[in-house]
């Protein structure tokens, strides 16, 4: 597996950036607006350790060479309403499929819910597009960042109602959009 692209994905995230986001509720037919200031910053080897014991993810070499970051964010909503986390996040790749490269996604706190968690990913080295899918208890979060150029991405976010086991993901209870872009290094 080539991780160069990959790598690169990581390096042009690093920084402060700016977010603009819609959200639509498809629940009750509401739709908000966000500002976002998300702080982005490499991930040190001893903290990579770390959100690989807090999801009790067994991997014994190249933890060094692992991607990921540490993010810390604050969201003011138009309404006024104020969102603030930090957390460390940590990709796997397990497999190559074309250009694809996929594997686990792993969090020392998740965004829904207040706990380290598993997802999986997917990252298109052609689109430069970030597929990352996380199974909550209520809901399954499908959150895409496409690299447009080294100081602008693009963000859709999709719930769904968590199905039964087995059942497509058929009924969206939220999606968002979000244009993002660097405002330093």
């Amino acid at each position: 597996m080539d991780l160069t692209k990959f790598h690169y994905f990581f390096e042009c995230c690093i920084g402060d950036w700016s977010i603009e986001r819609t959200y639509h509720y498809l629940t009750h037919q509401e739709i908000e607006r966000s500002h976002t200031e998300f702080q982005v910053a490499p991930i040190p080897p001893a903290l990579k350790q770390k959100v690989l014991q807090d999801n009790q993810y067994a991997i014994t070499a190249g933890v060094e060479n692992l991607p990921g970051f540490q993010l810390a964010f604050q969201t003011v909503s138009e309404a006024g309403e104020e969102v603030s986390q930090e957390l460390r996040a940590l990709f796997v790749p397990k497999h190559q499929e074309g250009t694809a490269l996929k594997g686990d996604y792993l969090r020392d706190r998740a965004y829904e819910e207040s706990r380290p968690i598993v997802s999986h990913f997917s990252y298109d080295s052609e689109t430069r597009e970030l597929m990352m899918t996380t199974q909550y208890t209520k809901v399954v979060s499908v959150d895409s960042i496409t690299l447009i150029n080294p100081k602008l991405r693009i963000r859709r976010i999709f719930n769904y109602r968590r199905p039964i086991e087995g059942a497509p993901l058929d009924t969206l209870v939220l999606v968002g959009f979000g244009v993002e872009q660097k405002i330093s290094e």
